[in-house]
């Protein structure tokens, strides 16, 4: 069965990734599993610290050099334990019966691709530890995105439980899957939606906004539709901060009829000024 899968680490984003992926598996009535990985870059099993030293001063060095690495590796590992257990209370306490528990000592990619196959959504931090000043996308972010062809929730910001959903469109076959998502999907129902363009060449539009605002009507949900004038990130996210809208659904570097909508940097640009989650399509 698919499974939910949040990934926690020791990033202030936990918190919020543990609870969007609660509140996402009990509207999905899917399995969660909360993920821990201990990566190797940081976290290595072995060392080469030898250089030119002679063969007794490299042996005895090698041997203090591995018994530090086990130790720390050791206490990463239990520390990262405790932090799966606080998330396993904090998930209880947000719905969800029985999350599982997983810890890999890998690579975070690696290990994600692993698993996509048996994987729904994938819920993450806007940063991980190796960022904490909010003005930048983690690295690993922007990888997965790129890689995996699973939805991805980019959770920012205390949780709070969606009501409002902007739908980001650009007649791209991506955000096309985005509309019948949010149509069918049990995560937005009852959820009211917006679905709001950015371009100058609205007849061409038309037809596509037509197509989406009935796929979306017809499912029973309330809608609102916008097409806005401006550059893409700033006039999406100001409608967003407007509007109270509580979640952005968009496509993640895809390719556009047009030119200026969602390629390439307008994806990290939509990521780094975010102030609600943003879940994001392949």
């Amino acid at each position: 069965m698919s499974k939910v899968i949040a990934c926690i680490d020791g990033s202030s984003a936990s918190d919020s990734v543990c609870d969007y992926g609660a509140w996402v598996a009990s509207r999905l009535e899917a399995p969660l599993t909360l993920l821990h990985v201990l990566d190797k870059s940081r976290y290595p099993v072995e060392n080469d610290f030898s250089g030119n030293l002679g063969v007794d001063a490299r042996e005895h060095l090698l041997s203090e050099l591995a018994e530090l690495d086990t130790r720390r590796n050791k206490l990463a590992l239990e520390q990262g334990e405790l932090m799966l257990e606080e998330a396993r209370l904090r998930a209880v306490a947000g719905g969800v019966a029985e999350p599982v528990l997983r810890q890999r000592h890998g690579h975070l990619l690696e290990t994600l691709s692993e698993l996509e196959n048996d994987t729904q959504l994938l819920v993450i931090g806007k940063q991980g530890e190796e960022h904490s000043d909010g003005t930048h996308v983690g690295d690993n972010v922007e990888r997965l995105v790129r890689t995996l062809h699973r939805p991805i929730l980019i959770a920012k910001g205390e949780f709070k439980v969606p009501q409002v959903v902007m739908l980001a469109f650009d007649s791209s076959e991506t955000t096309r899957k985005s509309v019948e998502m949010f149509a069918a999907s049990p995560l937005f129902r009852g959820l009211s939606g917006h679905l709001v363009s950015v371009s100058k060449d609205r007849q061409t539009l038309s037809k596509d906004l037509e197509w989406a605002e009935k796929t979306i009507r017809d499912a029973g949900h309330e809608l609102q539709c916008a097409v806005l004038d401006g550059e893409v990130e700033p006039a999406l996210h100001q409608y967003q901060q407007e509007h109270g809208v509580d979640m952005v659904l968009m496509g993640a570097y895809g390719h556009s009829r047009l030119r200026e909508f969602f390629v390439g940097s307008t994806t990290n640009n939509m990521i780094r000024n975010a102030t609600v989650p943003h879940l994001l399509l392949r």
